[in-house]
């Protein structure tokens, strides 16, 4: 692919031409790779290279799966790059190799305000030791329990919020006779499992470290999970099920679905909802016709709660790489910052509405950002749209205990040992103890190499 050099204007940056004598080079890896993304990121900067040349922006695309080895690579050779766009796991990883510039990090995040995050996009990534940030927060998206929020007030019932009002929905709308389930979780031995009962796990304290490290997998408090994934199993499609299993809220077979806001495009455009409106995937749905009012009638739940509070998801943000020449560091700085102005936010959320969500409070309320070019968000309506960003407040996930990261959790994903857990005990039917036990064997052996 080749890559086009972006400029940022010296005004935005904060420079003057006495500070930077030549041009200085900003070297950027950005996990976008689709080509018409990348365009968007380059007509940003084109706009800046028009009014105030001085520094060059080289944007270097690398696939997600790529980066941790073309990092190792760089910091090797050390080549790495000014900046790099990650996720919070990788950003916190490659700060535990100490290639990360925490103070020009935290720096920045203060000069675009603190106070602006959402408040858990922070909590995933600030190194408890010292205070500071591994990378600034800029988009993710959100998975939680999206429901038909007609059937819920016709019946009603309360919003799918917490452990007893999920199973008590689940229960009422399940009637497989008619084939209509009140729920879909993951019960096939897959990522999008591991993702639904995580933000059950955590919902109820239930980790896989302590604050010191220590593996707790197999405990009560994960025992109560695991039981009661098993009991809303039952309210499933049948079957080992996973994501595709989408169709039949799509269909209006379905009362609630996990699933992250990557979906919203299906459930507004008759277009992106198409494959899952035939018969090809499930031979008990018969097809159905695009339902132009279910995003209306749809709603998300992006918190569960038993003993706290829990949102599932994925951060992205922006880490400054360590470097000894001070113009490159101000000068990323200084992109950065620009990069967090609204007209840019707005933009860089519009290539994927729902799965590019602002980590600017006061810029995801705005109308320019609620007003996306395919008109997806107006289906659901603001107050629906601002409540899904919102769950940013409370996002978590295993790798973070009281704010300390243990990279061992990514190892124990990349492993599938929970997903695997959870077949063997919800299709299989294995005791839930012994499920329990299995798994944190498995995780103790991986983690002892």
């Amino acid at each position: 692919m080749k890559l086009k050099t972006l400029t940022l204007g010296l005004a935005a940056a904060g420079l003057s031409l006495s500070t930077l004598a030549q041009a200085t080079t900003v070297e950027y890896w950005t996990t976008q790779t689709q080509s018409d993304r990348l365009q968007t990121i380059e007509v940003m900067a084109d706009v800046f290279e028009a009014l105030n040349p001085g520094i060059d922006v080289k944007v270097v695309a690398v696939d997600e799966n790529d980066m941790p080895k073309q990092i190792a690579a760089a910091a090797a050779s050390n080549t790495l790059p000014d900046m790099i766009e990650v996720g919070s796991n990788l950003s916190l990883a490659f700060a535990e190799q100490g290639i990360v510039d925490l103070d020009a990090t935290t720096a920045t995040i203060e000069a675009v305000g603190k106070e602006r995050f959402y408040k858990g996009s922070l909590k995933l990534v600030e190194d408890p030791d010292n205070n500071k940030f591994v990378a600034l927060p800029y988009r993710g998206w959100v998975q939680g329990i999206w429901y038909r929020a007609d059937w819920f007030e016709e019946a009603g019932l309360e919003p799918p919020t917490t452990w007893e009002n999920i199973q008590k929905a689940a229960k009422y709308f399940n009637k497989p006779q008619d084939n209509q389930y009140g729920i879909l979780i993951g019960t096939k031995a897959d990522s999008y499992a591991e993702q639904v009962y995580t933000q059950f796990a955590l919902s109820n304290d239930a980790g896989q470290f302590d604050k010191d490290g220590n593996l707790i997998f197999n405990s009560e408090a994960q025992k109560e999970v695991l039981d009661f994934y098993k009991d809303l199993a039952q309210y499933t499609p049948p079957g080992p099920q996973t994501w595709r299993a989408r169709d039949y809220y799509l269909q209006g077979k379905l009362a609630m679905f996990f699933y992250s806001t990557y979906i919203m495009d299906d459930i507004a455009l008759a277009e992106a909802a198409a494959s899952s409106l035939s018969n090809e995937n499930f031979k008990d749905l018969k097809g159905a016709a695009f339902d132009p009012n279910l995003a209306k009638n749809t709603r998300l739940a992006p918190a569960i709660t038993h003993t706290t509070a829990s949102t599932f998801g994925t951060l992205v943000g922006f880490s400054i790489m360590k470097n000894d020449n001070k113009d490159e560091v101000e000068a990323t700085k200084a992109f950065i910052e620009y990069m967090n102005e609204k007209d840019q936010v707005v933009a860089y959320s519009h290539m994927a509405p729902g799965g590019h969500l602002p980590m600017l409070r006061d810029i995801a309320e705005t109308e320019e950002f609620l007003n996306d070019p395919k008109g997806i968000f107006a289906n659901y309506g603001k107050e629906s749209i601002k409540e899904i960003i919102a769950g940013f407040e409370n996002i978590k996930n295993f790798s973070i205990v009281d704010g300390k990261a243990f990279p061992e959790s990514g190892e124990i994903f990349s492993k599938q040992i929970i997903p695997r857990m959870i077949y063997s005990s919800v299709i299989e039917g294995q005791d839930t103890q012994k499920s329990l036990e299995w798994a944190e064997k498995e995780m103790q052996q991986l983690i002892a190499n």
